[in-house]
């Protein structure tokens, strides 16, 4: 056990660190969750934003009647309810009174009070505010003993632990903050929606699902697209966590000579603009968004951002689709309803049973307003019986006030008067014994007893009181249906559909710029700039020439065939750039000295490829197989050894047939299916040789027939026939004419 010894000045706790600790953190937590971050179900506000509203009643800063400075607000606010610093009390009004931050405001606020921009607003010296409509009915009822009161931390006041919240608040306006160990973060609806669902919970034992069908998703003031499924948006309710994805909106502006522009004319909630605007203009600087050439804001009251694209060819839907994915254009909203259950008991909730706490607190609020209007009618009524026996003796009441010296005691004893009815008497003016003032005292009697009549029933009776409730709902769905100024819906529910591919979208990304690549015989590559370059005007080292001379596009990849069987890819974005000689190819790809390049040519995916080595052996395989994932490339056509050359040519869908010439000038054409198709291995025999080996192979259509090129011109086989035959034959002599270079082109 702790042990305590008193001295004269202090107490001394002996106890051990941790537990104390332990005791102190759990007592922070507690006022954190408490009285900082989570908001009440009833009202939908924590304690700094009830002590402002409050606060602001107490200073009669009605809609109608002038505003105050915010210092006077701030200044009562932590001087009486809230002690804790002014700058953080001003930004909770600051933020209660923005319509960008809040869907229904509750502060009418006059000056700077910050924009979508994220720029702060003046200082509270400065600017001035008042309550909105919104604000009354939270506050309506709260002087007729509609919630319970506690002293202030001083003891010197008393404030509301709740406020009367005559509108729906937490899912109207939304709330979010970060305690001990949890959170909560819950965006903003639409009041009308809300209305009706709870019209339809007082109706039948609706399920969330059944709400989800009037309540359609979030209702930001920002507008934007809501981007959800109904199933995803049903979850998030039924649970009461999930996300929204919600996207900008924005139009195409068409503008002369075919060009157009974007105008993004709503962003997604508590995105900043200037922030959204320095983001893009970043990916514009760094070029991540090649499609996009220059962004401005020309935003006055409304939002105008206008993106102009690079070319009016590219099309808006691909643009905007980029900019989703790189920018706040597009952002998620977390929801997760963790709420304070009666004020007390934080937990997370679903949509159905925040509005069911809602509903139940305007019930309770009814009948404790009921209760203290029925006093009020109770004492009145008495007061006004006792005028009427006053009415009725008149002379003797006169007598007994003018005669004796407790006349108060004597009118009791006299009337039978209650203490009330007597003091109501005495304090009675001369001019009300007038015959008229008796009649009226009648009428009032009679309306008020029909009161209290209605006032006991509704007391007594919870359907009455569920059926005012409903009323009372059914108003406030008229206050803000949709034809009026805050009720329309702002933000759209939008259909999840991707607007193009991942794929397309990534290859769009990608800035793509025309180059050409030469490479020389001995393997000096390089990249030069643009297409249809003269091959007379490129250079290359003594004893070098020409060999391979590709027109690409940065984003394209090449493949590299080498004589050890293995490819290679290259992004044509890495190559060298054209001037000079270039670098060597082989260290770039990882290419062994003992082995040669034997082939380049451009990636095409999907695509059959027919590989072949010198020793007439061969196969067909897909293009997609030999793209190699590392620097040392992959292994495709085994071969014994380096051999002389290899070769690999592209294979077209509506080739069926093949033509292989060796080196001793013998032809053989055959059918492309005696071909088999494999991944890797040494393959089968195309074509016998006693001499030499494979000079060059072709696929081509039969019914097309046989081209090769011989000098400048274009050549064909008529008739292919007597060439002929099966796989693995010699062959024969090509026909005449034929390049004695045994190359097909």
């Amino acid at each position: 056990m702790a042990k305590k010894e008193s001295t004269a000045q202090h107490q001394v706790i002996d106890q051990p660190f941790g537990e104390i600790l332990s005791d102190k953190y759990l007592s922070y937590a507690l006022s954190t969750i408490m009285s900082r971050s989570l908001p009440d179900v009833r009202d939908g506000m924590k304690p700094v934003h009830r002590r402002l509203m409050y606060a602001m009643q107490q200073l009669k800063l009605a809609p109608d009647l002038s505003p105050k400075k915010s210092a006077r607000v701030v200044g009562d606010v932590i001087g009486k309810y809230h002690p804790h610093g002014d700058t953080a009390v001003y930004d909770a009004m600051v933020r209660l009174a923005q319509d960008f931050a809040q869907r229904y405001p509750l502060v009418d606020g006059q000056g700077n009070f910050g924009n979508i921009d994220g720029d702060n607003a003046a200082a509270m010296r400065y600017t001035e505010a008042r309550l909105t409509a919104v604000a009354l009915l939270l506050l309506d009822g709260i002087n007729e003993d509609a919630v319970d009161f506690r002293p202030t931390y001083d003891g010197s006041e008393s404030e509301p632990i709740v406020l009367p919240g005559g509108f729906p608040n937490l899912l109207a306006n939304g709330s979010s903050g970060i305690a001990v160990g949890m959170a909560t973060n819950i965006p903003p609806h639409n009041v009308a929606e809300l209305c009706e669902a709870m019209e339809l919970m007082l109706d039948k034992d609706a399920s969330v699902a059944e709400l989800t069908k009037i309540v359609k998703g979030p209702d930001f003031p920002t507008g934007g697209t809501l981007m959800a499924n109904k199933k995803d948006i049903t979850t998030a309710y039924e649970t009461g966590k999930g996300s929204f994805r919600v996207r900008a909106k924005w139009k195409q502006e068409d503008l002369p000579r075919g060009k157009y522009q974007i105008i993004v004319t709503e962003i997604p909630y508590q995105v900043q603009k200037s922030k959204l605007i320095e983001k893009i203009a970043e990916l514009i600087n760094a070029r991540k968004i090649p499609m996009l050439d220059d962004v401005c804001d020309e935003s006055a009251e409304d939002i105008r951002l206008v993106l102009v694209p690079k070319s009016q060819n590219i099309e808006p839907e691909l643009l905007m689709e980029a900019l989703y994915r790189a920018t706040d254009l597009e952002s998620r909203f977390g929801l997760n309803m963790n709420v304070l259950d009666n004020g007390l008991v934080p937990r997370v909730m679903n949509l159905k049973e925040v509005l069911q706490a809602w509903m139940e607190h305007q019930k309770e609020v009814l009948v404790r307003r009921s209760n203290h209007r029925l006093e009020k009618v109770l004492h009145r009524l008495e007061v006004l019986e006792g005028y009427l026996i006053v009415y009725l003796n008149i002379d003797k009441v006169i007598k007994i006030i003018r005669e004796k010296d407790e006349p108060k005691k004597e009118l009791i004893k006299a009337f039978k008067l209650t203490e009330v009815q007597a003091e109501a008497v005495l304090n009675m003016r001369l001019r009300s014994l007038r015959k008229l003032e008796e009649i009226e005292i009648k009428t009032e009697c009679d309306k008020l007893s029909v009161e209290r009549d209605e006032l006991q029933k509704l007391i007594k009776s919870e359907a009455k009181q569920w059926t005012r409730v409903k009323k009372q709902i059914g108003v406030l769905k008229e206050m803000f249906g949709p034809k009026t100024e805050l009720g329309a819906r702002r933000t759209k529910i939008g259909k999840v559909v991707e607007l193009v591919d991942a794929d397309e979208l990534e290859e769009a990304m990608m800035e793509k710029e025309p180059v050409t690549v030469i490479c020389s015989s001995k393997g000096w590559i390089r990249a030069m700039k643009g297409h249809g370059h003269n091959p007379k005007d490129f250079k290359y080292k003594d004893g070098d020439r020409g060999q391979f001379v590709i027109e690409v596009q940065t984003t394209d990849k090449l493949l590299v065939f080498g004589t050890n069987g293995r490819f290679y890819t290259v992004g044509c974005d890495k190559l060298p750039p054209g001037r000079g000689f270039g670098e060597p190819l082989r260290l770039s790809i990882g290419l062994p000295n003992d082995a040669d390049i034997t082939d380049i040519k451009l990636f095409e995916a999907e695509t059959r490829i027919l590989v072949a080595a010198t020793d007439g052996r061969g196969f067909i395989v897909n293009s997609d197989d030999v793209v190699a994932q590392t620097k040392n490339g992959k292994q495709i056509l085994n071969v014994s050894g380096n051999v002389e050359a290899a070769l690999c040519t592209y294979i077209a869908p509506e080739d069926d047939h093949v033509a292989v010439i060796g080196k001793n000038r013998k032809m053989l054409a055959f059918a492309l299916e005696e071909i088999p198709e494999m991944t890797r291995g040494r393959g089968v025999i195309l074509q016998k040789y006693k001499d030499g080996g494979l000079s060059d192979a072709k696929t081509f259509k039969w019914n097309e027939g046989l081209t090769y090129k011989y000098a400048s011109g274009e050549h064909m086989v008529d008739d292919l026939n007597p060439w002929l035959g099966e796989r693995a034959q010699a062959g024969r002599l090509p026909p005449n004419g034929f390049p004695k270079s045994n190359k097909f082109s």
